[in-house]
């Protein structure tokens, strides 16, 4: 990578600078919600920082949008999973509806879950959304990833072991 150089602060500064402004825009445009828009921006940045020995930048907007990206699959699963659960609500009996205490525990269950998958590298995350929520099989994950199955099952370990740690 020519040109390319670690992000040390100097640089996350400036790159924070020169480009929030555009990319809360460029998240608002896909979202429609500024609020939204700008805590998907705030955690690009987080990563970024979290990250930074490990990030080479030769294209600022380049890294940002591939990093909103992974942080946009999220969310929207994230709301997936929120209105299955609405749904899934709506289409009880009345009589079997949980309480308004039940749904309040399972809804600060889903928050608790939703920060713990944030704490998985994405590609980690990624695997265990699909083994987890989309219901694939390790040999279509690899496929659709382009690794291998043993891969794959390391991945699984790895989001299994942050889970059982977290309880």
């Amino acid at each position: 990578m020519a040109g390319a150089h670690a992000l040390g602060h100097d640089q996350i500064t400036t790159l924070y600078r020169h480009h929030h402004a555009w990319l809360c825009g460029w998240l608002h445009a896909r979202l429609r919600s500024r609020q939204d828009a700008d805590e998907i921006a705030q955690d690009t940045f987080v990563r970024i920082i979290e990250k930074r020995d490990a990030l080479y930048v030769d294209e600022a907007k380049a890294l940002l949008t591939t990093i909103a990206k992974g942080l946009l699959i999220d969310h929207f699963r994230r709301a997936a999973l929120a209105r299955a659960y609405v749904a899934a609500l709506e289409a009880m009996p009345p009589a079997q509806a949980p309480s308004p205490e039940a749904r309040a525990l399972v809804l600060e269950t889903l928050v608790a879950v939703d920060r713990l998958l944030r704490r998985l590298p994405a590609k980690v995350r990624q695997v265990f959304l699909m083994a987890q929520l989309d219901g694939l099989a390790y040999a279509d994950i690899a496929d659709q990833m382009g690794i291998s199955v043993r891969t794959v099952q390391h991945y699984m370990t790895t989001a299994w072991r942050l889970c059982y740690d977290a309880a």
